[in-house]
């Protein structure tokens, strides 16, 4: 935990330094960093006669600091990569439809791995998905649970924001923003806090062009991509940039894009991909 009394004593052009994102917390504050780079942060809370406003009482400059570091904290936990920290997920049996055991004893994905969710309509693929998705443990209508690494999963899984566990691709991508591909693109990359979007923003590029079945340019307006230029941007986008570990896809067959490349792209990305379909060999 950050010590609210250290950031006090610390220059702001070396906050900004070790922590980047602490600038839109002063923004959001409406307090004027422009040269304030040499001063502590005491002596700019001072001059600025610690002009942040709570229920129009003005906060001490360690009530201040109390709050910076409450915010850099979010922001790391934040910013954390999990995905490195997720290399194996495993179900445990709970019971079917008519109540009965489950007849296996545990399954596990691992990342890098495809696996296909096969069945009609009706067969239970959407609640698997979803006890996955909530991180089930014995407590949602399956009985089912969830393991992550081999150990129940910590709170965090759970219930915080900040760690989301799976990205879901469904079959009907709508933009409503009006944003080009590159804006859209740096827009998340900025929310991620990368320090350099722009090989990030060609990458994502050049690999959705790769999925789709026609090519589109950065300045294209995402509003006026096809369905699979939309489907192939959203792909490459969670499988590069996005930090959440498991990536479920509802048909992909039906995507309009390459099915073996975007697959192949999500497994690179050290994924684990889980695909509900109604035709597993369908090229």
């Amino acid at each position: 935990m950050l010590v609210a009394r250290d950031l006090l004593e610390t220059r702001i052009e070396d906050l900004l330094s070790e922590y980047p994102f602490v600038g839109s917390f002063f923004d959001s504050q409406q307090l004027d960093l422009e040269g304030a780079g040499e001063m502590t942060l005491r002596a700019f809370l001072d001059k600025a006669n610690t002009a942040i406003d709570d229920d129009d009482a003005q906060l001490s400059p360690e009530e201040v600091a109390v709050r910076l570091s409450e915010h850099i904290e979010q922001m790391l936990s934040f910013l954390e990569d999990d995905r490195e920290r997720i290399r194996t997920l495993t179900l445990l049996p709970g019971t079917d439809k008519s109540g009965q055991p489950e007849g296996f004893e545990r399954i596990d994905f691992h990342a890098g791995q495809t696996v296909c969710i096969v069945g009609p309509t009706g067969s239970g693929k959407s609640r698997l998905l979803a006890d996955i998705e909530w991180v089930a443990q014995r407590d949602t209508p399956t009985r089912r649970a969830v393991w992550l690494n081999g150990e129940a999963p910590s709170r965090q899984w759970r219930f915080s924001p900040t760690h989301k566990l799976v990205a879901q691709l469904s079959q009907n991508m709508n933009f409503v923003m009006d944003l080009s591909v590159e804006e859209f693109l740096r827009m998340h990359a900025e929310s991620r806090v990368v320090a350099d979007p722009e090989p990030l923003i060609a990458r994502i590029h050049e690999e959705a062009n790769r999925l789709a079945g026609e090519s589109f340019d950065k300045d294209t307006p995402i509003t006026s991509l096809s369905g699979g230029q939309s489907r192939a941007l959203m792909i490459a986008d969670t499988a590069i940039l996005s930090r959440s570990p498991i990536v479920l896809i509802d048909e992909i067959e039906n995507a309009g894009i390459d099915r073996k490349k975007a697959l192949e792209l999500l497994v690179s990305e050290e994924k684990i991909v889980l695909m509900a379909t109604h035709d597993p060999v369908r090229p």
